[in-house]
């Protein structure tokens, strides 16, 4: 298997102008979520499990670890997505980094979007800057 075929994962760090605290609010409670990625029941306990309400329906996740107010990674739906959120403390400000992770090799075709899993991680990837960037951004910048 050659290097090309694996498909990298989605990575992006930014800066938010917010304590580490606020920002932890919008990415590790139900409400937070709600407000900048999708509707969901998420509960932030290692093991629960819980449903994101995406565009294709309910997507079903799983709370993998946790580390108040530093780290949170789920997975997310059937095709072995994990997603993670890190975060640092910069005095009044926060470096968030999110990984999405768990692709399959470029050519697998994954069933609920019907298309090769590295045009999903592309859409994806564009998908998650706008996310992180603008709508995140928004709601623990205001």
């Amino acid at each position: 298997m050659n290097d090309k075929s694996v498909v990298e994962d989605v990575k992006q760090t930014i800066i938010f102008n917010a304590p580490i605290q606020k920002v932890w609010d919008k990415v590790a409670t139900a409400e937070g979520l709600q407000q900048w990625f999708m509707p969901n029941d998420f509960q932030p306990q290692v093991g629960y499990e819980f449903h994101l309400q995406s565009p294709f329906g309910p997507s079903p996740c799983k709370v993998l670890e946790i580390d108040a107010p530093n780290y949170l990674s789920f997975s997310w739906d059937t095709d072995g997505w994990v997603v993670s959120f890190t975060l640092k403390e910069m005095g009044n400000r926060t470096e968030f980094t999110l990984i999405h992770s768990g692709w399959k090799e470029a050519e697998t075709l994954l069933e609920k979007a019907n298309e090769k899993s590295s045009v999903v991680r592309d859409r994806m990837s564009y998908g998650w800057i706008s996310l992180v960037n603008e709508k995140l951004r928004k709601v623990v910048e205001n």
